[in-house]
């Protein structure tokens, strides 16, 4: 028997199904991620926080840009590429932003400062484990509380959310973008 991490097909078991039916889907697909989830209806039903809602207190853009490098920087193309199609152009990201996501680093023309330290600290976290104290004494000048911890809510969220689509080695969606060539 083999316990190989990879997208459930349906027909789904209808305790499975059931819980799909809230996840979203494009076109009537449920994408691979979340039929990877299903391999275990408990993680299915409480996996990772949902924070794509409007009542996030970062804007979009600051939610993508931190979820863009969040999975840039643990090598994740699937989930990279998947935000980059739904919610790329809805956070007004042009085509030179979404790509220093990945290449570039948090001192590349075009960041505001805002979103430069934004990228500072989760290049931080994902390196670390933490906000350095520099960078964090800086944030919390403009932060609320609420704002730094959705902030390291996502990077953990999307840490998980890689950790899986890399193990489970998803192939790409078919309307996914794909990191860019170095």
């Amino acid at each position: 028997m083999s316990h190989r991490l990879s997208p459930l097909e349906a027909p789904f078991p209808p305790d499975v199904a059931a819980v799909l039916e809230r996840y979203p889907q494009r076109d009537g697909h449920i994408v691979a991620l979340f039929r990877t989830f299903a391999n275990s209806l408990r993680f299915l039903r409480i996996a990772v926080a949902n924070l794509l809602d409007r009542d996030s207190p970062l804007t979009l853009r600051m939610r993508e840009i931190a979820i863009l490098r969040t999975t840039a920087n643990l090598d994740c193309d699937y989930e990279w590429g998947v935000h980059v199609a739904a919610f790329g152009r809805a956070a007004k990201l042009s085509e030179a932003r979404i790509a220093a996501t990945r290449l570039g680093d948090h001192a590349s023309d075009g960041w505001t400062a805002e979103e430069s330290l934004l990228i500072r600290a989760i290049d931080e976290l994902c390196s670390t484990g933490a906000i350095g104290p520099e960078t964090y004494a800086e944030a919390a000048s403009i932060w609320t509380l609420a704002q730094q911890l959705e902030i390291i809510a996502i990077c953990g969220n999307y840490h998980t959310i890689c950790f899986v689509a890399n193990t489970a080695r998803l192939a790409p969606e078919p309307y996914a973008a794909r990191f860019p060539a170095a």
